[in-house]
């Protein structure tokens, strides 16, 4: 009896232990689930098309590399450029992720059914709403904003407001960057037409009768006003101005008293992408903290709320114009043809 006993107590024990063995191998592996997507990764390619700023850019792209082994094939422009080279490649598709300057572009993308969704991106919970897809169609990661940007030596009394500069006293010293050509731009006159209506026009008008040049992108814009040659950029992009700043250059900004217009800067895989998942893993790094720091370290506004900007006004510093998104999207093209013939 007290063999049979015996025998019976280890039986028990074996079952139990391996009991608790299949327990614990049927329950989440913390290590694995918990791993970021882009360790998961160790091949591979991707193809992205990014505005800039360019530095930021090619630091993502190595950062990208260096974690998951991917390798990133890069294609870098204005909005403007990559949506065109885009158009060029419909049939042949080849982009798995792109990265634009505006809002109302990766809403075009995303109603024309081109973007995948992808709602478990991680730290997307953490993103500024207002500026992302709630069906993670796209993933503001960035955002600046555009304000009256002037040159120190030149301007001792700088304007305060948009309609300062249709005054006579800047006239001929005023540049403003190409809507057809910058994203950003493209927001801000969208953005103001959209809160003031047809009547916005008024102030493009006045802008072309007091001389001011369009320039082509918003560096071109920029250049003539930290040379001299220009006293100011209207709707100038401000992370590009504290760069100038700081470095030396003799260049500040303001943001107008009336309002202004953030621009965020969205990144979407597309739903023709061939590599889904290295798309999803860069996505990821966009929003993760590594990346955020990067993103504040030159001066854009972070696209988390939990990061905070650096050296620079956060996005509840300035004052900002109520714009309508869906109208600027929908509107975006007729804006650029009006705005051009304005200026021609």
């Amino acid at each position: 009896m007290k063999i049979r006993g015996f025998i019976k107590s280890c039986t028990l024990l074996l079952l139990i232990v391996f009991a608790g063995t299949t327990l614990a191998g049927c329950s989440p592996s913390t290590k694995t689930e918990n791993a970021p997507a882009a360790q998961t990764q160790s091949s591979g390619k991707l193809v992205v098309y990014s505005a800039g700023p360019k530095k930021l850019a090619e630091k993502i792209q190595k950062g990208f590399e260096a974690k998951t082994g991917v390798k990133v094939e890069m294609f870098q422009g204005t909005t403007g450029k990559i949506l065109s080279r885009m158009e060029a490649e419909k049939t042949n598709p080849v982009v798995d992720v792109v990265v634009l300057a505006s809002l109302p572009a990766a809403q075009g993308l995303k109603n024309s059914g081109q973007t995948l969704e992808y709602k478990t991106a991680k730290n997307a919970d953490k993103l500024i709403s207002d500026w992302s897809d709630k069906d993670g169609n796209f993933f503001a990661y960035s955002a600046s904003a555009l304000g009256i940007v002037y040159n120190t030596k030149l301007v001792t009394k700088p304007p305060k407001d948009w309609s300062d500069l249709t005054n006579p006293e800047w006239q001929g010293k005023v540049t403003i960057p190409d809507p057809a050509q910058s994203g950003s731009a493209l927001d801000f006159i969208t953005g103001y037409l959209s809160n003031k209506g047809e009547s916005g026009w008024q102030l493009f008008e006045q802008f072309k009768q007091n001389d001011v040049t369009l320039a082509g992108a918003n560096q071109e814009a920029l250049d003539p006003v930290i040379t001299g040659a220009k006293s100011v950029v209207v709707a100038g992009v401000d992370y590009m101005t504290y760069q100038a700043k700081a470095k030396g250059e003799p260049i500040d900004m303001l943001y107008p008293s009336s309002g202004t217009v953030i621009s965020p800067r969205p990144a979407a895989i597309m739903k023709t992408s061939k590599n889904v998942d290295n798309a999803k893993a860069f996505i990821d790094y966009l929003l993760s903290d590594e990346v955020q720091k990067m993103v504040a370290d030159t001066y854009l506004l972070p696209g988390r709320n939990d990061i905070k900007a650096k050296d620079r006004a956060s996005a509840d510093q300035i004052p900002l114009l109520k714009v309508d998104w869906a109208w600027m999207n929908t509107n975006g093209n007729a804006a650029i043809k009006k705005f051009t013939q304005i200026f021609e």
